[in-house]
């Protein structure tokens, strides 16, 4: 199920496993800093326009960015 956190989650994952600075993915986006971070704090609404261009500030696809990876399931032979 997607939620809002997740999404943001999946941002904040991507700029830290990228080993990306939150502020350089902003301005690759088109953000301001404080805007950028105000999304990520839920303090401002990401809109749907915005999703694909953070995706493409984070060299990932907007589909990277709606994945629940909480809902993976690891299957072990008894």
């Amino acid at each position: 199920m997607f939620t809002y956190k997740v999404f943001v989650q999946n941002i904040k994952r991507l700029i830290e496993v990228k080993g990306l600075k939150q502020c350089a993915v902003a301005n690759k986006a088109g953000f301001s800093e404080q805007e950028f971070s105000n999304m990520l704090n839920g303090r401002k609404i990401i809109k749907a326009e915005d999703v694909a261009v953070i995706a493409g500030a984070l060299d990932a696809t907007p589909n990277d960015l709606f994945i629940d990876n909480s809902l993976e399931v690891t299957l072990e032979a008894s």
